[in-house]
Parts: C-alpha cells; sequence; structure tokens
C-alpha cells in the first residue's frame, strides 16, 4: 500500500486511484464512515439552518448589498502565494517582484531525508516573509505513529525560527493523498498536537484542510470526542468547476455563501479558533494539458483565469471571514501565475494583476 499513490509531476498531485485499490483501501473502515454519517446527521441541519437564518438576517439589514465594497482593512499579508522546493530557486526573485509577504512551503512527510533541503530554500526567501508550512501526509505515517512522531519533532525542530505556523495534513477528504477516512486524520492529528504541546508550546497547528465544498467531512473534523483543537481552520476552497466565483452550486451556493457557511461551521465548533485560511485556490488553464489538473472542459483562457482571481480575492475580502488567501501557485505550467512549461519564465497577465492586489492599486480592489 505504501508504494501505490504515485505523484504526477506535472500537476503537482497525486494520481487518481484505481477503483479497487480504493475499495481494498476502505476495508475495514465502517465505523469511521457510520461515525462521518452519524456526526452529520445530527449537526448538519443545525448548522445549515444557522447558516440561512443568519443569511436572512444579513440581506434584511443590507438588502441589495451584495457586491457593495465595504470598507475592509487592506494587508498585503491577506494574499499568500504557494512555492515549490521543485520549481527553483526563480521563485525567489519572482517572490520579491511581487512583494509578496505569506507564503505556503509543503514539506512531505515521505521526503524527510531531505528536509535541510526544504529549511535552506524557506531561508531562501528572506527574514521579512510569513511562512506557512504544509506537512504532507502518506501512508507510512498515517499507520505508523511513532515514525510520525519521530519525523514531526525533526521538522519542528529544523524549521524553528523559520516558520511557527504548521497546516496539519492535505486535502484530507481525497483518499489519493492517503488519508482513507476523517478517523484517521484525527488520530494523526492529536499525534502532532501532542508533539507540539509537550515541546513547542509557541507552534500553531492549523486544519482539517478539507479540499472543495465537500463540508460534511469539516463537520466530523470540527466536531468529535478527540481531544484536539486547530489554532487556525485551513480549508481548500476551490470554485473552479462552477466557472466564475459568482457562479452557484445547489442553487444557493455561489463563493460568498460557501465562505458564510464554512465561517457558520467554525464558529459553531469548540475544536477551533475562528480564524480561517483559504490555502488552495486556482483555475486550470486551456491548452496546457497535462499540466492542467482537470480536464479540458473545466479549464479557462488565462483573462478569464486573471479575472476570475481578482474576483476570488475581492470576494473573500470583503467578506471579512478569511484572514489569508494562498494562490496555487507562483510556478505551474497549467495553472500557476508563472508558466515555464518551454524552460523559460513567462509571466501572465495574471501575474501582474496579483502584484497590484498586493499593493492596493488595482481597479477592482
Amino acid at each position: 500500500m505504501k508504494n501505490n499513490f504515485p505523484w504526477d509531476s506535472y500537476s503537482d498531485q497525486p494520481h487518481i486511484l484505481k477503483r479497487a485499490l480504493k475499495k481494498e483501501l476502505r476495508r475495514g473502515h465502517s465505523l469511521d464512515y457510520f461515525k462521518l454519517m452519524a456526526t452529520n446527521l445530527f449537526y448538519f441541519p443545525y448548522l445549515f439552518l444557522k447558516f440561512l437564518w443568519q443569511r436572512l438576517e444579513s440581506e434584511a439589514l443590507a438588502p441589495n448589498n451584495t457586491r457593495l465594497k465595504p470598507s475592509v482593512p487592506r494587508m498585503p499579508s491577506f494574499y499568500g502565494l504557494c512555492v515549490n522546493l521543485d520549481k527553483g530557486k526563480e521563485q525567489y526573485k519572482l517572490v520579491e517582484e511581487l512583494g509578496v509577504k505569506s507564503l505556503q512551503i509543503r514539506v512531505f512527510l515521505k521526503d524527510i531525508d531531505n528536509i535541510d533541503k526544504y529549511v535552506e530554500f524557506a531561508k531562501g526567501f528572506g527574514d521579512d516573509k510569513e511562512i506557512l508550512i504544509t506537512i504532507i501526509q502518506d501512508r507510512e505515517h498515517i499507520e505508523d505513529h511513532k515514525l510520525l512522531t519521530k519525523d514531526i519533532t525533526t521538522i519542528f525542530k529544523k524549521f524553528k525560527g523559520i516558520a511557527n505556523e504548521f497546516i496539519i495534513g492535505n486535502a484530507i477528504n481525497r483518499i489519493k493523498w492517503s488519508f482513507v477516512s476523517m478517523e484517521e486524520y484525527l488520530a494523526f492529528y492529536e499525534v502532532v498536537q501532542n508533539i507540539r504541546d509537550k515541546d513547542f508550546p509557541n507552534i500553531k497547528l492549523i486544519g482539517s484542510s478539507i479540499i472543495d465544498f465537500e463540508y460534511h467531512f469539516t463537520i466530523r473534523t470540527l466536531f468529535n470526542n478527540y481531544p484536539i483543537y486547530y489554532d487556525k481552520v485551513a480549508t481548500l476552497l476551490y470554485v473552479d468547476r462552477r466557472g466564475s466565483p459568482y457562479s452557484t452550486q445547489m442553487g444557493i451556493f455561489d463563493f460568498k455563501n460557501k465562505i458564510e457557511f464554512l465561517y457558520t461551521i467554525v464558529r459553531s465548533s469548540n475544536k477551533c479558533n475562528n480564524s480561517i485560511y483559504i490555502t488552495e485556490a486556482n483555475w486550470p488553464l486551456s491548452g496546457t494539458a497535462p499540466y492542467a489538473p482537470t480536464s479540458e472542459k473545466e479549464c479557462v483562457s488565462e483573462e478569464q483565469y486573471n479575472q476570475y482571481m481578482i474576483e476570488y480575492f475581492d470576494i473573500a475580502l470583503k467578506s471579512q471571514k478569511i484572514e489569508k488567501v494562498f494562490w496555487h501557485q507562483l510556478i505551474a505550467g497549467g495553472y500557476g501565475l508563472v508558466d515555464n512549461r518551454d524552460g523559460t519564465i513567462r509571466k501572465t497577465e495574471a501575474f501582474y494583476s496579483f502584484k497590484e492586489l498586493i499593493k492596493g492599486t488595482h481597479a477592482d480592489s
């Protein structure tokens, strides 16, 4: 099982698993899925009705005000960016050109032997950056908590003085990312939290990193009997399959309402602080297969990508419920701000718009 999660270097994510393998992995987890279902049968109706009530109250107080621009403090740190070790040192100059201060770096537990390379990479961006480390899970560390304890301790020690915020796990509701159930994640997080509490009290732990609009998983990770607490909540809130962030899913859930519903869930839980990070978002670019992470049907032009990105940040900022948004990512041929497919650095229109957003000079900001 440990070797059955092949990596797609084009789209920077694991390959989709075969159905037979998924079935084999899920064997023995029936109780986990029952807990997921039972938790949602109890909490989901209450949380959904609470969201609807708050939405009605908001509309009553400010009718027809969904696109007005409230006075929102604009902080450069709100605009975050994902950078990758394997994309090279070109990223240093690009980050400086953009003026971005909030950076997210993935560290893979299966690549722990190269931890010093990740540390040097992070240091290369300078002392004025806020570094967020995302710890990427694998089956070996999910199954072996002694190994997890050893390697998490190493990561925390190595990044001392460089980063004090760590996302624990990534896209945990996708089995191709190695977690089979939310119970596995909760146990995994508990191990990491125990290490933090014992030896690294100044570190902030962030979870539960649910990808997409699948809040039944979020509910299970925020309503449970595990002795855990998230210092901040992370979500990979993609809306790319709907086109514009103003497009809706299930009738009422445009990007704004997805944020509102998530905030309702977070505020109602005693397992977390009310602070939310959106840790990944982007749109796949047309004509970039196999680098695009989706089919061509969901892909957009660079012009549409640019417009949707501006709208996405605008909506998140004005919601006043999101602390940071990290764009995924700086260099990526199929979805990044910079295209390097032909071996050269080509900055897209969105690269320059992102720069203007950080400075607060964009016309739509």
